[in-house]
């Protein structure tokens, strides 16, 4: 692991541990999902990318943010994509439970699949 990501990590592990096990749930699927997406930090949360950006995590002062950098290209069945950007969407994930209860793994296949 990348020593940016690591003292990201361990960083929001020791100051908002519930932030953390959420981040690590959505690394995890993500990396499921993209096996052969590049894991960087930038813009202060973890990005994921090919030849172009896919999908990206970061931390809000009250929810995490799960951004998709072709997300206004995405089917939205679950109604739970928030934005008016040119291309990016984003859902709001507040506690762990809306990690399923927002079907987020649909929406980062989705965004593998663009």
């Amino acid at each position: 692991m990348d020593q940016k990501l690591k003292k990201f990590l361990d960083d929001l592990e020791a100051v908002v541990p519930e932030k953390a096990k959420i981040i690590t749930a959505l690394r995890k699927m993500v990396l499921q999902i993209m096996p052969k997406a590049e894991e960087v930090i930038m813009y202060g949360g973890i990005v994921y990318k090919t030849d172009r950006l896919l999908c990206g995590l970061f931390t809000r002062k009250n929810h995490i943010s799960i951004e998709f950098g072709k997300g206004s290209e995405m089917d939205d069945p679950y109604s739970v994509l928030e934005g008016k950007g040119k291309e990016r969407r984003h859902i709001k994930i507040s506690t762990y439970k809306d990690i399923e209860e927002k079907k987020v793994q649909y929406y980062i296949n989705k965004s593998w699949h663009l």
